[in-house]
C-alpha cells in the first residue's frame, strides 16, 4: 500500500486521476449519493466529494480505507456481499476495480440491488488489448498482475443482465503521455455506462 500511495503522488498518476475524475463527473451529472466499490484510498472519490457528491467507499482492505480522506464515508466489506439497503444509492462506480473481484457476477447483482430503477452504474475496466495493459502485465511488480478477469466481453454480458449499457474506449496512454483515444490498442480503459432496468435488478435470489 505504501508503494502504491507513493506512486499515486507522481505527476503522471495525478494527471491520470484528474482525467478520470473529469470523466466521472460528466457521467454522474444529476446524481448525488454515490457508492464506489473497491475504492482503495479513495483518491478520485475525494474529488467527487469536493464537487458536492455524497460518496461512500467500499473496500475489503482496511489498510487502504485508513488512507481515505475525511470527506468520503468508508465501509469495510466485500463487493459480493454488500450490507447496504435496497435502492440506497443514485449511482455505483467501479474505478478499475471490478476485474480484481473474484465473484464479480455477484458484485454486479448486488450493484443492481442497491440502485433504483434508472440508477446509474459506471464501470471502468482495464483494457487488456492496450499497450499500456500489456506493458504493466509484463512487469512482475505491477498491480495488474493481480487481475482476475480480463475477458471484458464476458463482464459486459454480465452487466447487461441487469442494466441497459453503452460502452466506449477511453484514456489513451503512451509512455507518460495522456490523450483522448477510442482506439482499442491505445485506450487504457474500456468503460461500461449503464442504467438499472428495474428495482433490484433482473435476477433476485
Amino acid at each position: 500500500m505504501k508503494q502504491y500511495l507513493q506512486s499515486c503522488k507522481t505527476q503522471f498518476w495525478n494527471d491520470v486521476f484528474q482525467v478520470e475524475l473529469d470523466y466521472v463527473l460528466r457521467r454522474l451529472e444529476g446524481n448525488r449519493d454515490v457508492l464506489s466499490v473497491g475504492c482503495g484510498p479513495a483518491i478520485i472519490e475525494a474529488g467527487l466529494a469536493e464537487h458536492g457528491f455524497k460518496v461512500t467507499g467500499l473496500d475489503i482492505s482496511q489498510e487502504a480505507l485508513d488512507q481515505a480522506p475525511d470527506n468520503v464515508r468508508t465501509v469495510r466489506g466485500s463487493a459480493d456481499m454488500m450490507s447496504f439497503a435496497d435502492s440506497g444509492f443514485d449511482a455505483v462506480i467501479y474505478i478499475a476495480s471490478l476485474q480484481f473481484i473474484e465473484r464479480y457476477e455477484e458484485a454486479i447483482r448486488q450493484t443492481a440491488r442497491v440502485l433504483p430503477t434508472g440508477g446509474k452504474v459506471l464501470i471502468m475496466l482495464l483494457n487488456p488489448q492496450s499497450d499500456f495493459f500489456k506493458k504493466k502485465a509484463a512487469n512482475p511488480a505491477s498491480y495488474v498482475r493481480n487481475i482476475r478477469h480480463i475477458n471484458i466481453e464476458k463482464i459486459e454480458k454480465a452487466v447487461a443482465e441487469y442494466f441497459t449499457v453503452k460502452t466506449e474506449y477511453f484514456l489513451g496512454i503512451e509512455g507518460t503521455r495522456i490523450f483522448q483515444s477510442e482506439e482499442s490498442s491505445v485506450a487504457s480503459l474500456y468503460v461500461i455506462n449503464g442504467a438499472c432496468r428495474a428495482r433490484g435488478g433482473g435476477k433476485q435470489g
